[in-house]
């Protein structure tokens, strides 16, 4: 699995705290995703920031 925030992050910090493995806050205030597929182990983390991202921005293939 991939994980990917879209332009619509508002830089509210939910997935870099609830999963800072995988996600982390820019300097200009928004998330991102690693490059790297995301680990067995964190998907269920990463689903679960999927579902509470409150402007849908976190995307998963």
């Amino acid at each position: 699995m991939k994980a990917y925030v879209n332009e619509d992050c508002i830089g509210c910090g939910l997935c870099a705290n609830s999963c800072p493995s995988v996600f982390q806050m820019t300097e200009e205030g928004l998330a991102k995703a690693i490059d790297e597929d995301v680990s067995k182990d964190l998907e269920a983390d990463v689903l679960d920031a999927v579902d509470n991202c409150p402007v849908g921005a976190i995307k998963t293939n």
